[in-house]
């Protein structure tokens, strides 16, 4: 499955592509996922997900390539459940280019998902990204106007993500797709009804 999006950033690229080497600094942006280990450019974490009362934890690993002269860097990520037989794996690719406003992001995601998230679709899958990708932007313009700190040491297992609720995301495609259906049921309802009073 492909995903494409892309937002803004009050940077210039050169100073927006500089945050982009420091994963410690970005990977908190996230919504859900908690960096555990950094080693170069390997990395190790987990990501916590909700769809209303059931939670998947995932483990995982990635490393990340960059063009320098492109401005652009390539993530390559794969995990598990914890308690579970589903995986994931993602190849991301980001591109940062000069925008009016700062600096645009164009980040293109080829996913593969087994498991329970799997039985979304793509409709949901979408709107579950946009939802996610729109709060990793809000989380790094933030991350961009406050004042630089360095970031605390990583310490395997020392935080638990937060769970990033895909139930609220995938409501409104939920209802969307219910629509239909619904509105089928209750025509033949009223069918049902019409023709039993013609009867009596």
């Amino acid at each position: 499955m492909q995903l494409d999006h892309t937002f803004t950033v009050p940077a210039a690229p050169d100073d927006a592509w500089k945050l982009f080497h420091d994963l410690a600094r970005v990977a908190p942006c996230m919504p859900g996922a908690v960096l555990d280990t950094l080693d170069g450019d390997s990395f190790t974490g987990r990501v916590k997900v909700k769809v209303g009362a059931v939670q998947m934890s995932y483990r995982g690993e990635g490393t990340v390539a960059r063009d320098e002269d492109a401005r652009s860097l390539r993530l390559a990520l794969s995990g598990s459940e914890t308690r579970g037989a589903g995986t994931a794996s993602a190849a991301v690719t980001a591109e940062l280019a000069a925008d009016p406003a700062g600096t645009r992001v164009r980040v293109r995601t080829d996913l593969d998902i087994t498991g329970r998230p799997a039985q979304f679709g793509r409709g949901i899958m979408t709107e579950v990204g946009d939802r996610i990708v729109g709060q990793f932007a809000d989380r790094l313009r933030e991350l961009l106007s406050a004042p630089q700190t360095a970031p605390a040491p990583l310490a395997a297992g020392a935080a638990e993500p937060e769970a990033v609720d895909l139930g609220a995301a995938a409501l409104p495609v939920l209802l969307r797709k219910a629509a239909v259906p619904a509105a089928a049921v209750l025509a033949a309802v009223v069918l049902i009804r019409v023709l039993g009073r013609r009867t009596r």
